[in-house]
């Protein structure tokens, strides 16, 4: 028992204390097989976030549901108005940290839960005005909390979503970890495009430099020509001074102090001609930009992948991989894009396609049975108000051996469903890259699986993509998946205008011959200087290699079946909107 006779809880108790915190996590109550029915008769603290509340007894007590974001589960508060006043504990998003007894609820009155908490001592309140509090305790859509980005959490879904993210970051670094990679941090600036788009943010100080001069020569007007003349004529003859005592053999301090004197004459000319020569606006050379006056003397990016850094890591230390957030400056408005987005991609030496594909499919099964077996109350409190097909969507996907076949086997297979009448609204014929509707029919109707084509054509996929014996395509995998379980009618799904994943993984095996690799480089019109250091790899010591990149929005996308990808990232960034 701690000193206040509040239970003090060990590694061996049946409730889990929360570590660095003074309360018992609600999880560690409800979450037991009995509800927390066994619990009764303890006395512990909790700690939360009120998600209703009311008033009874005309006003003698009150209930509450608590929530501490441990689990969708809430705990109900039973407090008496001799405790606390219950009008400043009842509304919604009040915050409670509390001192009471687990106790069992009367007979007639167990519905949801096998347990309560009779407060007998209220420790701490944030208090809400209900008039002003944005997040009433009515449902409200997605959309509308994007407005609310800060508050969002609070709400159960945001805060179900939260838990899943972070379930299957844990997990990419369980899977990882567990098969000998080494993790990676590659820069988020970078000096290097490695989808060759051009869709990337900048990163300068070019701007800044240029309203600081631009305030400045408002502040202090630049010198007239005048003044320039003036200072010439001073530095001449200050120069002229030290020429005169150097031909009269002057003494040495006298000669010294001129020559002092002409220095700073000097140094006074350069100022006021840097300033007399100087104009607003960003520096420029040769009628371009010039860089070379920026923070890190070139062009910089936010990067929209940290592939090209890892394999400098693949290729000396083997299997690694980098989980983190990554940048495109895409206009895009659509449910599926986001400017700041996050990436999970390993990175294997000695690998060909072969073994990047084995490793993609082994680590989204992994996932999905990770969700099924650590995160199931969060799946089913998606399933009960998303998607009814996201549990079984898991099972699946993580009991599924995935289908595999060639580009030119799924542009036949594509045709031939073409030549029965089907139609797509997208032409299909070999060199096109898959659409949408072509990724479903794949995986919802032909199917009824996850699908990795592999085996790309060369020239709709990027530069450092190994070339195939038949210099036609390159070896390129996508992973697609499935948007609903193998249980429905997968030919009406084709017409639904819900979110769709699709492609969950892009990967390849890298090209590593040093020739091939410059003239892709080439062909796609990049510059070879930022890449020099990629080609450095190819030049010593060069090996196969492979690796792919998962969308992890995308990812928390397909488990949950929500259908905004704005929704499953905490802070979402898109055009027009950047909050906190």
């Amino acid at each position: 028992m701690a000193e206040d006779g509040v239970l003090a809880l060990s590694v061996s108790d049946t409730v889990e204390q929360a570590e660095f915190s003074q309360r018992v996590l609600i999880r560690s109550i409800l979450g037991r097989p009995d509800g927390g029915a066994g619990l009764a008769g303890q006395t512990l603290k909790v700690g939360g976030w009120v998600k209703k509340g009311r008033e009874q007894g005309k006003g003698s007590f009150a209930f509450l549901e608590l929530n501490d974001g441990s689990c969708p589960a809430n705990l109900q508060l039973m407090i008496y108005s001799d405790v606390a006043a219950l009008g400043q504990l009842t509304p919604t998003g009040t915050c409670l940290h509390v001192e009471g007894v687990l106790q069992m609820p009367p007979a007639d009155k167990q519905g949801k839960q096998s347990i309560e908490l009779k407060v007998l001592k209220v420790l701490d309140v944030g208090t809400v005005d209900p008039a002003k509090y944005p997040l009433p305790k009515t449902r409200l859509t997605l959309e509308f909390l994007r407005d609310y980005v800060h508050l969002r959490p609070r709400t159960n879904t945001i805060a179900a979503i939260a838990r899943i993210r972070n379930a299957l970051a844990y997990a990419t670094h369980t899977f990882f970890q567990k098969h000998g990679f080494l993790y990676v941090h590659t820069p988020i600036i970078t000096t290097s495009d490695c989808e060759g788009a051009g869709e990337m943010f900048q990163v300068t100080t070019l701007i800044n430099e240029m309203e600081k001069k631009e305030k400045d020569l408002i502040k202090n007007p630049p010198p007239s020509q005048e003044d320039v003349d003036l200072a010439k004529s001073v530095a001449k003859g200050k120069g002229e001074i030290v020429a005169k005592l150097k031909s009269d053999k002057a003494g040495k301090p006298e000669i010294t102090a001129a020559i002092a004197q002409l220095t700073k004459a000097k140094e006074n000319l350069s100022k006021l001609e840097e300033r007399f020569n100087s104009e607003p606006g960003i520096a420029k050379k040769d009628g371009k930009v010039d860089y070379g006056e920026d923070f890190f003397g070139r062009q910089a990016f936010l990067t929209v992948s940290g592939q090209l850094q890892v394999e400098t890591f693949a290729c000396a230390l083997s299997s690694v991989y980098t989980f983190g957030p990554t940048f495109r400056a895409e206009n895009s408005h659509t449910s599926r894009h986001l400017a700041e987005f996050w990436m999970v991609e390993p990175e294997i030496a000695f690998a060909d396609i072969e073994d990047d594909m084995k490793c993609a499919e082994a680590y989204v099964r992994f996932l999905c049975q990770w969700l099924l077996d650590n995160c199931l109350d969060d799946m089913e409190f998606m399933v009960e108000k998303f998607d009814k097909n996201a549990i079984k969507r898991l099972q699946m996907v993580a009991s599924t051996n995935f289908v595999r076949l060639s580009y030119t086997e799924a542009i036949a297979t594509l045709e031939e469903v073409v030549s029965k009448g089907h139609k797509f609204e997208n032409e299909v014929e070999w060199g096109i890259d898959l659409a949408s509707e072509h990724e479903k029919y794949l995986t919802e109707v032909k199917f009824e699986s996850p699908v990795i084509v592999y085996n790309y054509p060369k020239g709709i996929k990027a530069f450092y993509m190994k070339v195939n014996p038949d210099k036609k395509t390159v070896a390129a995998m996508d992973v697609l998946v499935p948007k609903v379980g193998v249980l429905l009618d997968a030919f009406l799904v084709l017409h639904f205008t819900e979110m769709y994943v699709g492609e969950l993984i892009g990967g390849s095996q890298r090209e590593e011959n040093y020739e091939v690799i410059k003239e892709r480089i080439l062909e796609m019109g990049l510059p070879l200087e930022p890449y020099e250091w990629y080609l450095d790899l190819r030049r010593y010591g060069t090996v196969k290699h492979s690796g792919f990149g998962l969308g992890f929005e995308r990812m928390i996308l397909f488990a949950t079946g929500i259908d905004n990808i704005r929704d499953v990232i905490p802070f979402p960034r898109y055009p027009g909107r950047a909050d906190l």
